[in-house]
């Protein structure tokens, strides 16, 4: 099974989204609240139904941008929030995209990688976050190695990361 563009977009179409809580994470929605800068720049990469999008915009937060690959992760998010313009949704290969952010918010992408992208998904992470900026996200810590989602644990985490 090759996890490209046409097999997460065919996730969408199917509706085939077990990720998609149906609203934004309380994890990442609690980190949030402790921002007090509304003009920090923010990257959502995988996006998907982009619940956190609705919550950054719903608590004044004008400066981010969800990407994901499939046009059709972003239908839910338009119908909520018709007025987005174009300079927040990024239809791309996150490996590809471009942009500099104080916060990139973690949300299901990590852990629908293949493992073996997980080194270009740090040095990406590297290029895309500015020097004092942040990764906020939730990581599995459980041994999924037939996925996605795949899991992981700390130390392997420790490993990249560092």
């Amino acid at each position: 099974m090759e996890l490209d563009q046409a097999y997460w977009h065919s996730r969408w179409v199917e509706s085939n989204t077990p990720w998609d809580m149906g609203n934004a994470c309380p994890a990442l929605t609690n980190y949030l609240n402790q921002l007090t800068d509304k003009g920090l720049r923010i990257l959502i990469p995988g996006a998907g139904g982009a619940h956190e999008a609705v919550w950054l915009w719903e608590n004044g937060f004008r400066n981010f941008v969800v990407l994901d690959w499939s046009e059709k992760a972003f239908e839910g998010l338009l119908s909520k929030l018709p007025q987005l313009a174009e300079k927040h949704i990024a239809v791309a290969d996150f490996f590809e995209y471009e942009g500099e952010f104080d916060v990139v918010m973690e949300q299901t992408f990590f852990c629908a990688l293949p493992p073996a992208k997980r080194e270009a998904y740090v040095e990406k992470m590297h290029e895309l976050i500015v020097a004092g900026g942040t990764l906020a996200g939730l990581l599995f810590d459980i041994p999924l190695d037939q996925g996605p989602p795949f899991g992981g644990d700390i130390e392997r985490y420790h490993g990249l990361f560092s």
